[in-house]
């Protein structure tokens, strides 16, 4: 039997319910916060919302740890995300796919994601659990409360990377792209490789906002996620 390929379509406002039930395949974890409401559907749009209570908080969604995304059956994942902060100092956030959850984004096995480190700067990320390429600029910057268009590709065909000058194709050589002004997706981080090559395992959906302390107020908003991949017909 062969495969052949298909999308799914998460729209977040039908996925989920108010606090922090989510509905399959979704689970939402909350770490460390206490008091006010941490998770929210609002308007089609999931907020994970960090307060201004001086403490860790860590609030994650993610598949539940269930890996369903086969990495070498994967051939894109595509979401509409933004940040609405005064500041980011202090606080970290990643969205895109990851395997099985850690408090420590930095500690999650593999992952290939987009991560806003203290500031709006976008950052790229992959890490096979041999080749570990963290905290690649993308040249794009988050507007507060803004949503913005991301996708990851795993489908490349075979092309020459310069370094090392050789031929990579698929999840040795993961493209990310934003959208431009216009809404249009552009590829960025063309002059770096990312290889995920060294991993052969499952991968789920995951975003994660946190921070370790002080008083700023953060939420990182998630919209549609589609992620195309193949199954057996």
């Amino acid at each position: 039997m062969g495969k052949i390929a298909t999308c799914d379509h998460f729209r977040m406002g039908d996925y989920l319910v108010l606090g922090a039930a989510g509905a399959a395949p979704f689970v939402a974890t909350e770490v460390g916060a206490t008091g006010a409401t941490h998770l929210a559907a609002v308007g089609g749009v999931y907020n994970l919302n960090l307060d201004a209570t001086n403490e860790a908080q860590i609030l994650c969604l993610s598949m539940g740890d269930v890996l369903r995304y086969d990495i070498d059956d994967l051939i894109r994942i595509e979401f509409i995300a933004g940040i609405t902060s005064a500041s980011l100092t202090g606080i970290t956030a990643v969205i895109g796919l990851g395997s099985a959850r850690n408090d420590t984004a930095d500690t999650v096995a593999a992952n290939a994601w987009f991560r806003f480190q203290g500031s709006f700067a976008a950052l790229m990320e992959t890490d096979d659990g041999t080749t570990d390429t963290d905290d690649k600029a993308t040249g794009q910057t988050l507007v507060t409360a803004v949503l913005r268009r991301f996708a990851i590709d795993f489908s490349v065909e075979t092309q020459t990377v310069s370094p090392p000058g050789t031929s990579k194709k698929g999840k040795a050589n993961v493209h990310f792209y934003m959208d431009d002004a216009n809404g249009y997706l552009k590829r960025v981080g063309q002059a770096q490789l990312f290889d995920m090559n060294a991993y052969t395992s499952g991968l789920q959906f995951l975003a994660q906002i946190q921070k370790a302390s002080g008083t700023t107020l953060g939420t990182l908003h998630i919209k549609d996620v589609k992620v195309e991949h193949k199954l057996v017909a």
